[in-house]
């Protein structure tokens, strides 16, 4: 196989006059959504629209698409890139020529991403990250896949180094893939509170542009004739808010195993010689390298309910730049052995502490303080909606704030030994963040007035991708912590990515 088939410039595939077409057609219809609305509900009326007949509209339209289709081929045309010694090189624009020069030793991560109009036509995108600013992303929107791996793996091989396509193409297994019934399985016990919040925000936002609209459902009335209320007040108080919150968390449910679905449709770990691929995606479907030397830090999530199930997620943070692409580097469904060997690929001669280490107590009052200043806040609003009613509410919400003080602390640990530093956390979930010192960017240590009058600080560690904190521990333990990482980063010769 040729080592390098991208000395020359070149385009990418023709296919992708197609795919730049859809995607500024459909650019251009999502920023003219609200006008293309009028036009359809005032040519449903008067059947014209500002003393515009439907012909001369459609021949405004057609126009329109022939103006992207023409502007979708000068950018295909003008779109190159190609390979010289350990950089990477791209032209594009129509009428302003841009020219872009990466350096192999700053691109960060290398993807592949093949969305549902790609999977027709059978091409892929490949995406280049770097770690700097925000427009440091690349995208090739079609390769065919072959070609998309090659240059992937070039993209990996630097001039003097043992070229990297070897392993990436060859020397592979299956680590792990993941059956339709633990996806089920990982939808069921996910958070859904969090789901069940943008599910609210959602409704509200359609509710909020169609109220006109949905009044004339009449969906209040409809509900009351099925379910047949009774004339006592507090018993229609409390079916309507069961009904309420009955169909929340079954929508919420569906939601949650529809999205887990979507996501993570097919997902496979592939283990490489020095490096981990997850591939996985139903409608867009990804294809991700984990290099071991660029990964930031490693977070461990499961709860009780996934412990039972044998269920853990790791989601592996490096230092990118778009945060919409962090959460393709999450693996879901691992079983806790699986875990521990992905920890031993990712992580060198990492163990789970033997020692650990809590915050002083002072954290439970921090705690407290954040979780019951709310309810007054709560009871007021609760109390003008609803009336006295409400107040019984507070039984809920106070076991609930007892509930979080109480495991959010005993959760709450640190652990550091030579390399490693261990923060565990974490309410309902389990949560085990984990970096390698040699990594740390920075320490700062910050305390507040209050803090300063019991000798409390917290410990900040920045890395390139996450900033991690060790909470509330008397000020000689942070001082200690802050010199020792200090001195292990200035003292140990190895680079942070």
């Amino acid at each position: 196989m040729e080592t390098n088939q991208f000395s020359e410039p070149t385009r990418q595939s023709s296919k992708g006059i197609l795919i730049i077409f859809a995607l500024k057609t459909f650019k251009f219809f999502k920023s003219f959504f609200l006008l293309f609305l009028a036009f359809g509900v005032s040519f449903s009326r008067s059947k014209y629209f500002e003393n515009l007949s439907l012909s001369l509209v459609v021949l405004i339209g057609f126009g329109i698409l022939v103006y992207l289709l023409v502007v979708a081929f000068l950018n295909y045309w003008n779109f190159k890139f190609y390979l010289k010694d350990d950089d990477f090189y791209l032209t594009t624009g129509i009428l302003n020529k841009e020219s872009t020069v990466i350096s192999k030793s700053k691109i960060q991560n290398v993807y592949i991403k093949q969305n549902f109009l790609q999977q027709l036509i059978d091409v892929v995108s490949l995406n280049i990250e770097t770690a700097g600013d925000t427009d440091s992303e690349i995208e090739i929107r079609a390769l065919g896949k072959s070609v998309a791996l090659q240059l992937k793996a070039e993209l990996f091989t630097k001039s003097s180094n043992t070229p990297l396509q070897n392993e990436t193409l060859e020397n592979k297994k299956v680590f792990c893939r993941v059956a339709p019934k633990r996806l089920l399985l990982e939808g069921i016990s996910q958070n859904h509170l969090r789901n069940f919040l943008i599910i609210v925000s959602f409704v509200y936002g359609l509710y909020y542009e169609f109220t006109s609209y949905i009044s004339n459902l009449e969906f209040e009335s409809r509900l009351e004739e099925l379910i047949n209320f009774k004339d006592d007040i507090a018993s229609n108080f409390v079916i309507q808010y069961f009904v309420f919150i009955v169909f929340g968390i079954l929508v919420t449910l569906v939601f949650s195993v529809i999205k887990t679905f979507v996501i993570h449709f097919n997902l496979e770990v592939v283990e490489h010689q020095k490096t981990i691929e997850i591939n996985k995606g139903l409608f867009n479907k990804v294809s991700l390298s984990l290099v071991p030397n660029r990964i930031q830090n490693i977070v461990i999530k499961t709860n009780r309910f996934k412990q039972y199930l044998n269920l853990h997620t790791v989601s592996v943070k490096q230092a990118m730049v778009h945060k919409k692409q962090r959460d393709n580097f999450v693996i879901i469904a691992l079983e806790k052995n699986q875990v521990n060997q992905l920890l031993d690929k990712l992580l060198l001669n990492y163990s789970t502490p033997s020692a650990t280490f809590k915050p002083h107590a002072y954290y439970k009052r921090i705690l407290a303080f954040r979780i019951f200043i709310p309810i007054p806040i709560i009871n007021m609003l609760g109390y003008l909606m609803f009336g006295s009613a409400f107040l019984w509410f507070n039984i809920i919400l106070v076991v609930t704030a007892m509930l979080y003080v109480y495991f959010a602390y005993k959760k709450a640990y640190y652990s550091i030994d030579d390399n490693f530093v261990t923060i565990g956390g974490g309410v309902i979930d389990t949560v085990t963040s984990i970096l390698e010192i040699h990594k740390i960017q920075a320490v700062e240590l910050k305390q507040t007035i209050f803090q300063k009058r019991h000798h409390i600080t917290s410990v900040y560690i920045f890395t390139a991708s996450k900033t991690l904190k060790i909470p509330y521990i008397l000020e000689k333990e942070a001082k200690a912590i802050h010199d020792f990482l200090l001195f292990k980063v200035e003292s140990q010769a190895k680079d942070w990515m």
